[in-house]
């Protein structure tokens, strides 16, 4: 039975993996500093034997014995990471070489869950994990974009010096049930307004595009990215499915027939990626995996989440 550590476990996408961890019969130690972690999101899991809860920060080190570390800890919308830019980074940096050095004392397999936000405002399209990325290094986002790629940079350097196993995933757009309400990303926005009836704010022109997969999807993709035995990285995981913010406002009032939502515009933040389209080949290839939950049946799901939270 492996002892599993996932840090950022009690978070949005945290919790659905120490779910499935946890029925597949693993033991699974749940680390998380609760700064956007929410203790409802795992409150069904306490009381039960294989499953252990600690507060903890892991830009502080910490010793454990641990077969696998799944590293989710870092806070992933604007408005989370820019509370505290400084923190951000230090949670992508030191915080990643003290899970890479616990890794390595253990040895250890480790999965960095890292993001296509590493493309930047992408010049190339889709994105193929050899794409090099379009960030700016100074701008508002470049504590998550560039902690992210400085965490990737780690990574491959611990397993080429220390021979670590590493994964990394690039995670792209991702909603579903325990995805914060107040969590500031366009999904749970226009969910969150229509539900309320407040107009549905859509910056710029909303012709910008996003790919959105279902939880359920990208956690799948995660666990098969861990336990195949080649050492690789990083690998796009995410659903190619491409909606610009017009189709998605729309995609989200008819599933909510009853809501009396406008839409309204409002400004261009600053670095706000154009077009974010991954490209799964490697996904497909190396780990077998798809998505198979379309945008209509996974919005659905997430609906009677939000129905249930403001209930």
């Amino acid at each position: 039975m492996r002892s599993i550590l996932v840090t950022g476990g009690a978070g949005f996408l945290g919790s659905h993996l120490c779910d499935r961890l946890l029925e597949r019969g693993d033991n699974v130690i749940c680390l998380d500093n609760f700064f956007t972690g929410r203790k409802q999101n795992i409150l069904h899991l306490i009381g039960n034997p294989r499953f252990e809860l600690l507060r903890h920060d892991i830009v502080e080190p910490i010793v454990l014995e641990i077969d696998q570390v799944y590293n989710l800890a870092c806070p992933a919308s604007p408005v989370a990471y820019q509370f505290n830019p400084i923190k951000t980074i230090k949670t992508s940096t030191v915080g990643v070489v003290n899970l890479l050095g616990l890794a390595k004392r253990c040895k250890a397999r480790i999965l960095h869950c890292s993001t296509s936000e590493v493309y930047g405002d992408p010049t190339v399209h889709p994105q193929s994990e050899e794409y090099w990325g379009n960030v700016n290094p100074i701008g508002p986002r470049s504590c998550y974009d560039e902690g992210k790629r400085v965490a990737e940079s780690l990574c491959v350097n611990y397993h080429q010096e220390h021979q670590l196993q590493v994964r990394i995933i690039r995670i792209f757009n991702t909603y579903g049930p325990r995805m914060d309400p107040n969590d500031g990303r366009v999904i749970s926005n226009f969910i969150m307004q229509a539900l309320r009836g407040e107009p549905l704010t859509i910056y710029g022109d909303g012709t910008q595009t996003r790919s959105f997969c279902y939880c359920d999807d990208l956690i799948r993709g995660m666990m098969l990215l861990m336990d195949q035995d080649q050492t690789i990285g990083p690998i796009n995981v995410g659903n190619p499915g491409e909606y610009s913010m017009l189709e998605l406002a729309q995609e989200v009032l008819r599933a909510i027939p009853e809501s009396k939502s406008t839409i309204k515009h409002v400004p261009l933040p600053t670095d706000d990626p154009k077009q974010r389209c991954p490209d799964i080949t490697k996904a497909k290839s190396i780990l077998g995996w798809s998505p198979t939950v379309d945008l209509r049946t996974g919005l659905a799901k997430t609906i009677e989440y939000y129905r249930s939270e403001l209930a």
